[in-house]
């Protein structure tokens, strides 16, 4: 399974609440230490603190390094863990454009409308034993391009506005949806024309993933990107 982690998503979240008690609770020390003037137990609570959080930091780079960046191919599904289920992201559909849309809404690519229909789906198999049917909405996601140059693409506003009139935008990536469903997105990027290597990444946006040990978010991860 082609997934956002090389760590269990539940593990590496109590790993960070964890880590994140353990260092509040060693600076509430030091400060009351420090207040009633003593220094010693002060030291000590910063020197636990700091080897804490070089402990914590060790275990989020030696996943990182450990993990393997990969380019999946048309139809193969990056699995995204929500916890207690997962939801599967594919590309179906790509195609380049000079301009999108008509009439008023007609959008000229500066260089070169890149135009990608992006699956979720919610795995039925992935959820637990307890969940139920419950409407999961996904966690914010973040699109881009990057081609072989390095140079990254957000999403074109204007491109998807104007693929918004020919009927191919689809759904919102924050649609939630119930175990067994699916739907399409879809995205446009403006790229120069002819950008060798375009891969596509979909990731987490939350600030928080990139300190989670084993989340493709971390420094130094490796990135599990859809060939374009």
């Amino acid at each position: 399974m082609n997934t956002n982690v090389n760590l269990p998503a539940a593990v590496g979240v109590l790993g960070l609440l964890g880590a994140c008690a353990v260092l509040g609770l060693l600076g509430l020390v030091a400060l009351h230490a420090l207040a009633r003037g003593r220094y010693g137990r002060m030291r000590v609570s910063l020197v636990g603190l700091a080897l804490c959080a070089a402990a914590y930091g060790a275990l989020v780079l030696a996943f990182s390094v450990k993990s393997e960046g990969r380019v999946l191919a048309r139809g193969e599904e990056k699995y995204f863990c929500e916890i207690d289920c997962h939801l599967a992201y594919s590309v179906v559909d790509v195609r380049r454009a000079k301009a999108l849309g008509a009439g008023g809404a007609r959008a000229e690519a500066r260089g070169e409308f890149l135009v990608v229909t992006l699956r979720t789906r919610f795995d039925p198999n992935t959820i637990s034993s307890v969940r139920g049917d419950a409407l999961l909405t996904p966690n914010p996601r973040e699109v881009s391009v990057c081609d072989a140059g390095g140079r990254a693409y957000a999403v074109s506003e204007e491109g998807r506005r104007a693929l918004s009139t020919e009927g191919g935008v689809g759904m919102p990536l924050d649609t939630p949806l119930r175990p067994g469903e699916s739907y399409t997105t879809g995205l446009v990027f403006d790229l120069p024309e002819g950008a060798p290597g375009a891969v596509l990444l979909v990731r987490e946006s939350s600030p928080e993933t990139h300190f989670i040990i084993g989340h493709e978010n971390s420094p130094l991860h490796g990135k599990t990107e859809f060939g374009l």
